[in-house]
């Protein structure tokens, strides 16, 4: 039989083709011959034979391979039980470049096929136990042998077997065995955990390995082992190497830190624990958006406040390099302050510290060198939030007044909005420096997750995952929008209403945060989107400065509404940047001996006017003029007309559904001119 055609001779030939039909009938002649040369069982040729097919295949041309797996598998097991042969021996094994290729083309063929993946399990079991492991020559054959035992549909225990070559070769010398079976068992760890697992302790030694590639690639695999059984054992071996490892890996080792403890936490300590180990030890390299989840965390864990707010004021004490780690203090400190003096903690021995430890404390931060000006940020306002939960007010305000005249813009700022909050809004200061309620998990996963930069947002605040909100029926609006008569009304803009009592001003910071003097018409509101917000209490303002941008005019109040005991005023006040805009607020009370409870105020306008309705301090007015409920309402008058609003009050009122509709016009010539 004449020596088939190399490969070369067959591309130059097939190239030569005029015609689809042409190319075809050279794939089928070259096809019978090499079948021919395989029945004949001639070895003298196999290989070029085999490389012939693959590019036959890669021409996407089906070439009858199904024909060819018995005969494959047949010329593989010969090789593999034959003796020596020296023009073929390479390390005393039997043509291995040979059985590679034939290895890589059963991987093609077995490849969504379950017949001839069923026809090659036996050979292929047979190479992985009888190849010899000691040379190269044998582990590159292995080594195809666990490509292709993955590829096709092999059973479990061949991949079993499969995966457990691969952790031989964890223990092999030579550096670049190890990383090929670190890379390979990192492919296989989501379709054969629990096999990989086995090798769990082998692959989290090679964290301690000397090549950076290795580390790499056992770290990547470790972290994607963790699962609820092992996440102690394996978050210790990880955090130990978070410690002595390069800084290069910091960042990957801190992020793959907090994904898993997010995941897989035992418990809520534990995690706050883990959380606070990575910002000890390796605070500068962690994610931007580290320091506000460790917030919303220790936020929503209530019966570990005190734990933590001392634990991170020893953190404190011993380190402020770690910029992170201090911002989380501050602002913890800030928020639970009293708990830390009272010494309540349960979980272990309370410390003894007193308001004026704790104000040095964070002064100290204010001046430090090591303090980025987002940290200060952050220091100066645990500082102000300290002022209703300490004695020492009158300290808080000379520290405050000091950076009134601060170099840094942000910082002089906060400091500014802070003394006019001890000035001319000092009743509004406890509402709107009260403890932040349980904060609303936003997605961490792709498309709606918002990366907030370190130290410069804060997670969403102003939504509570326990509090559903108030449904009103449909028609409401519809009614409201016919009291004042045809189609020259406007619709009320309104933001989202409380849904259970809160303290007096407890919604304030709405009131702060979205005020938006433009000169334009006010925007349609929407519900609360999970998002960044401002890092301190008092951003988000359109304009530089809130206080600069509303002025009572001198104009007089005036009594709304006075029926059954519900008593409703208004006050009034200018916006500096657009006179057009009147900024009204309503001041609910309540002479009555009981509480007024789901307290709604509604409010309709001409449509030559723009109104807008920001959320109120509380759905409850409380009875005997205890307090009162305020909300803001924001009209603009571009064409200077006669202010005129109808109003609709619901409420429940000794178990009784009340509700009242109101007409206003008597409003001051001063709130429209």
């Amino acid at each position: 039989m004449p020596a088939p055609i190399r490969l070369r001779e067959l591309i130059r030939t097939i190239r030569t083709a005029r015609t689809q039909a042409e190319e075809r009938e050279m794939i089928q002649k070259e096809c019978a011959a090499i079948r021919s040369s395989f029945r004949e069982e001639d070895n003298t040729y196999r290989c070029r034979n085999v490389a012939k097919l693959l590019y036959m295949h890669m021409l996407g041309y089906p070439a009858h391979f199904g024909q060819l797996v018995p005969q494959l598998v047949r010329i593989l097991k010969n090789l593999i039980m034959s003796g020596y042969s020296p023009e073929h021996d390479v390390s005393g094994i039997s043509d291995p470049f040979l059985q590679v290729r034939i290895l890589r083309l059963l991987r093609i063929l077995g490849r969504s096929d379950d017949d001839s993946s069923e026809a090659m399990n036996d050979i292929l079991a047979q190479v992985a136990t009888n190849t010899e492991t000691s040379k190269n020559v044998g582990n590159a054959i292995l080594y195809e042998t666990v490509l292709t035992i993955m590829d096709i549909k092999s059973e479990s225990g061949l991949r079993v077997l499969a995966i457990n070559i691969l952790g031989r070769f964890l223990l092999n010398n030579d550096k670049n065995i190890r990383y090929v079976a670190l890379t390979s068992l990192l492919k296989t760890v989501q379709t054969d955990h629990n096999a990989v697992q086995r090798h769990r302790s082998t692959i989290v030694d090679c964290l301690k390995d000397l090549d950076v590639s290795i580390k790499r690639r056992a770290m990547e695999l470790s972290f994607a082992l963790v699962n609820g059984n092992n996440i102690r054992g394996m978050m210790k071996e990880l955090l130990y190497f978070l410690d002595s490892c390069d800084p290069e890996f910091k960042a990957d080792c801190a992020s793959g830190v907090f994904l898993a403890a997010e995941k897989y936490a035992p418990s809520k300590r534990w995690h706050i624990d883990t959380i606070m180990r990575v910002l000890t030890t390796a605070g500068s390299y962690v994610r931007d958006d580290s320091v506000p989840n460790l917030i919303q965390l220790i936020t929503n864990s209530v019966e570990m406040h005190a734990y933590t707010v001392q634990r991170l004021y020893k953190a404190l004490l011993d380190d402020i390099s770690q910029q992170p780690l201090v911002q989380v203090s501050s602002w913890c400190i800030g928020e639970y302050g009293d708990l830390l003096v009272s010494g309540q903690c349960e979980e272990e021995e309370p410390i003894q510290v007193t308001e004026d430890e704790v104000l040095d404390v964070l002064e100290g931060l204010l001046v430090s060198n090591m303090s980025t000006p987002v940290t200060r940020g952050y220091s100066l306002t645990a500082i102000m939030k300290l002022s209703t939960r300490f004695s020492s007010v009158n300290r808080i305000k000379k520290v405050v007044s000091i950076y009134g005249s601060s170099i840094d813009v942000e910082l002089q700022q906060r400091a500014v909005e802070y003394n006019a909050m001890f000035k001319k809004y000092d009743h509004m200061r406890p509402a709107l420096l009260e403890r932040m309620p349980i904060m609303e998990k936003t997605s961490s996963n792709g498309p709606t997750e918002v990366a907030q930069t370190n130290g410069e947002t804060e997670p969403s605040a102003l939504e509570s995952k326990h509090l559903p909100p108030v449904t009103q029926p449909t028609n409401q609006a519809n009614d409201l929008l016919d009291l004042l008569g045809g189609n020259d009304v406007v619709p009320v803009i309104q933001t989202n209403l409380p849904t259970k009592p809160a303290s007096a001003g407890g919604e304030l910071l709405d009131l702060l945060g979205d005020l938006s003097l433009t000169g334009g018409p006010a925007p349609a509101s929407a519900p609360p989107v999970p998002g960044p917000q401002p890092a301190f209490l008092l951003d988000g303002l359109s304009s530089p400065n809130l206080f600069n941008d509303i002025t009572a005019a001198g104009i007089p109040s005036m009594t709304a509404y006075n029926k059954n005991g519900l008593k409703i005023e208004f006050t009034f006040e200018r916006a500096n940047p657009n006179p057009n805009i009147a900024v009204i607020t309503i001041h609910a009370s309540n002479t009555t001996e009981a509480d007024m409870t789901e307290f709604v105020f509604q409010a309709a306008v001409p449509k030559t006017f723009q109104l807008q309705l920001l959320s109120p301090s509380s759905n409850v007015v409380p009875a005997l003029n205890q307090g009162t409920v305020t909300q803001v309402i924001r009209v603009l008058n571009p064409q200077k007309q006669q202010l005129r609003m109808r109003i609709k009050l619901t409420y429940t009122h000794k178990g009784l559904a009340v509700q009242d509709l109101a007409e206003v016009n008597n409003f001051p010539p001063q709130s429209w001119q």
